[in-house]
């Protein structure tokens, strides 16, 4: 049968589409017109987004440095951003293309590239995301109106480049919020009570000594000639390896040795003379790796040595961060460690004739001061044995007494789940309400963990100070407490100067290792009440504690949750709400110490009270102790309002003082009752914004801020002879009972550590 083809199906050829012709010809031809919108206007715009997301780049690098320099690192980052910027907006300007659309494409993608940039720049660097959005927005809207501008007015249309060039300079104001914290009143006109001023030289002063500065070190520093090619003398090191596993080999090529091997280097200033002299260990904490930090005290270095002590700034610099290889493990422990090893070092060295510190070292005499990471790492090593008594540098560095411990805005972290406890050693803690990196007052809590013998000279005190920071206690970390960028967004608004919180510093450690090592007495009465010192010191409000051996106890509220039970009386209110709690700091987390909160709740006509009834153990050690005066510590906690009453955004306004009284009453139930702010004003704690604006408060830094404050003491000290003033009949010697007043509805106080101290821890100028 043959077949029929007349109705066969027709047979296609393969051939292309043409809708992807068509598509691929469009596509060319609107490629081929990326740039044919981007006129001299347009082009001469691009440099508005270029210079804003040069910047970034620059600021982004400035926060990491290389290690080269700044302006190896300034080149590097403007090379970066212009490579960054024209690779990123020209491609988005080909994506743009496609679009078809009429409009400048280069100057499009150009503009968002630059938003790009600084938004990954700002939200890496440690603002929150919708934080980084909302500035690299205003960013780049900012680059392009300035480019476009320029490009107006080099066009010359002189008043529409005018117009855009106005509203660049009101664009940032959005950012800035009526929220700057409100400073506490000031405390050198508001400070009230007749307190005789110190009558001795100032001690940030220089003294009467000349001394040397020198350095010791590896001699094979790669980055410094002090402790390379020049240094003084030659020293060992250190194998740190049963404590750090981690560190990268980039850390390695960077200083020319690993964790096996680390350096023993430190600058020195030595007083010329005979001697033996007190020795100061001075050590410096976390910041980036690249910018070095010990010669940053040197302004503490040449004061010391000038009045009679060895100064060492030391060397840690290798266990700091670094954005390009990280921060070695169990840093903490080898900061503390490492000083051990220097002790160690200028010990061998004290011992060879010829070498500077021969026969110049008083063992007898040695204090530790750190700041930051190195503040918490100085109280450890005197604390030493916690954490390394198998560890042989524990006896080679014991033939130190270290009998002072200062430090200025320390951490206070649990290592190897220890803190340090200090007993019978001297401590002082200096700490700023303005701190935007260590924001807490951990220093307050190693005050907390410092315990003297009954009798001991030894001597505890905290300052926190309004307006200072922190890194301005070193002179070379800069204005901002947080590296590049997201320090550009906290406020110096409230931030004293640079110097005047130096001077501060100057003012404290000097007079305190006046006292605790060289035994200058007359300097004691700056750490028991700071108004004794406010010639030497700016203008700011301070808050100040104090504690000493040569303190009796009634009250401190951590020996149980009874609120009637005391260590020295029972306790008992009329008028009051009370209870025991502990004290809090900015994130509400406990600072390891209880204490009492009183709350006036009798009505406005009624004064409510607290009142200790003493045990016959206290009368009978305060009838024999020579007792000058009661003490205790208070927070004015007039500012809180418990959040279920809150309704309004909490405000930086300073809230009333507190009316307080305080009367004692004696076998006889004779009472002498004496008005607080007679003896000493009642200071509104600082309420601490840290961004330029509220809105960035909780966008940064993980929302770490908190509250605006925390629990800060102030120690009051009323003599008796105060008391004796407005009632002579009262007997000091048979005290039965205390009594705190509160007059007004509404005030709310802490108190803590409630006692008496004797005649000879007296200060001497007060009446």
């Amino acid at each position: 049968m043959g077949m029929d083809l007349e109705y066969a199906p027709e047979v296609q050829q393969p051939q292309r589409p043409r809708l992807i012709r068509r598509i691929l010809r469009e596509t060319g031809r609107r490629i081929r017109l990326t740039y044919e919108y981007d006129t001299a206007i347009w082009r001469t715009a691009l440099a508005g987004p270029w210079i804003i997301c040069t910047l970034a780049f620059i600021i982004a690098v400035l926060g990491i440095p290389t290690g080269m320099g700044k302006p190896a690192d300034i080149i590097l980052a403007a090379g970066a951003g212009t490579l960054v910027l024209a690779l990123a907006g020209n491609l988005l300007a080909l994506v743009l293309a496609l679009t078809g659309l009429r409009f400048p494409k280069l100057f499009a993608g150009t503009f968002l590239s630059s938003f790009g940039a600084v938004l990954l720049i700002l939200y890496f660097g440690g603002l929150a995301l919708e934080a980084a959005a909302v500035i690299a927005a205003i960013a780049a809207l900012i680059g392009a109106a300035a480019g476009l501008s320029a490009g107006l007015l080099r066009s010359r249309r002189t008043v529409p480049g005018i117009v855009l060039a106005a509203a660049i300079l009101l664009a940032p104001l959005p950012l800035y919020g009526a929220g700057v914290s409100g400073p506490a009143e000031d405390s050198i006109t508001a400070a009230a009570g007749d307190v005789a001023p110190i009558d001795a030289a100032d001690p940030a002063a220089p003294g009467s000594y000349s001394y040397r500065h020198f350095t010791y070190g590896s001699g094979e520093d790669l980055h410094r000639a002090g402790y390379g090619a020049e240094v003084s003398l030659l020293s060992g090191s250190a194998d740190a390896s049963a404590f750090i596993k981690s560190w990268p080999k980039l850390r390695t090529i960077f200083w020319g040795f690993d964790y096996t091997a680390l350096p023993l280097n430190a600058q020195v200033w030595m007083p010329e003379g005979e001697g033996p002299f007190p020795l100061v260990l001075m050590v410096h904490g976390n910041h980036m790796m690249e910018d070095y930090s010990e010669e940053g005290y040197a302004y503490l270095g040449g004061l010391l040595a000038s009045r009679g002590f060895t100064a060492v700034s030391l060397d840690e610099n290798f266990l700091n961060y670094s954005a390009w290889s990280g921060i070695p493990d169990n840093d903490f422990k080898v900061r503390t460690w490492m000083i051990l090893k220097h002790l160690e070092q200028i010990g061998d060295y004290a011992e060879q004739p010829g070498n500077p510190f021969y026969q110049k070292i008083d063992y007898t005499k040695t204090a530790l001061l750190g700041h930051s990471r190195g503040g918490q790492a100085a109280a450890m090593a005197a604390d030493a044995a916690r954490w390394f008594k198998d560890d042989p540098v524990l006896s080679a560095a014991g033939k130190f007494k270290i009998t002072s411990v200062i430090a200025l805005a320390p951490t206070d972290k649990a290592i190897d789940d220890q803190q340090a406890r200090l007993k019978d050693v001297n401590y002082l803690t200096l700490q700023g309400a303005r701190d935007g990196d260590v924001h807490d007052f951990y220093g307050d809590r190693q005050y907390i963990r410092s315990s003297y013998t009954s009798g001991s000279k030894a001597f505890k005190s905290s300052l926190y100070i309004a307006d200072a920071n922190h890194s301005q206690f070193n002179t070379d970390w800069g204005l901002y407490d947080q590296t590049l960028p997201a320090g550009l967004f906290l406020s110096r608004a409230e931030i004293m100067d640079g110097d005047e919180q130096r001077q501060i510093a100057k003012v404290y450690v000097s007079a305190f290792l006046e006292t605790t090592l060289h035994g200058q007495d007359h300097y004691l009465d700056l750490f028991r009440d700071y108004r004794s010192g406010l010639k030497w010191l700016p203008d700011t409000a301070y808050f100040s504690r104090f504690q000493s051996g040569e303190y009796i106890p009634v009250a401190n509220y951590d020996e149980d949750r009874n609120k009637n039970t005391l260590a020295g009386g029972t306790a008992s209110v009329t008028g009051l709400s009370w209870t025991e709690e502990t004290a809090k700091d900015r994130e509400s987390k406990s600072k390891a110490t209880y204490g009492v909160v009183l709350t006036h709740d009798a009505g406005e006509n009624e004064a409510g009270a607290y009142s200790i009834t003493l045990k016959d153990s206290i009368i009978r050690e305060l009838a024999g102790s020579g007792a000058a005066g009661l003490t205790f510590s208070m927070a004015n906690r007039n500012a809180d309002t418990p959040a279920e009453e809150s309704t309004e955004p909490v405000s930086t306004e300073a809230a009333p003082a507190p009316d307080v009284e305080v009367e004692l009453t004696d076998s006889n139930d004779v009472s002498a009752r004496l008005p607080l702010d007679e003896m000493m004003d009642i200071l509104p704690l600082p309420q601490t914004e840290f961004t330029i604006s509220p809105w960035l408060e909780g966008r940064i830094s993980d929302s770490k801020y908190g509250d605006l404050s925390e629990a800060v003491f102030q120690t009051y000290e009323l003599p008796f002879e105060s008391f004796l003033e407005e009632e002579p009949a009262l007997n000091p010697d048979e005290l039965t009972e205390i009594t705190f007043y509160l007059q007004e509805e509404g005030d709310r106080i802490m108190l803590d550590d409630i006692g008496f101290y004797t005649a000879e821890d007296s200060p001497g100028g007060l009446h």
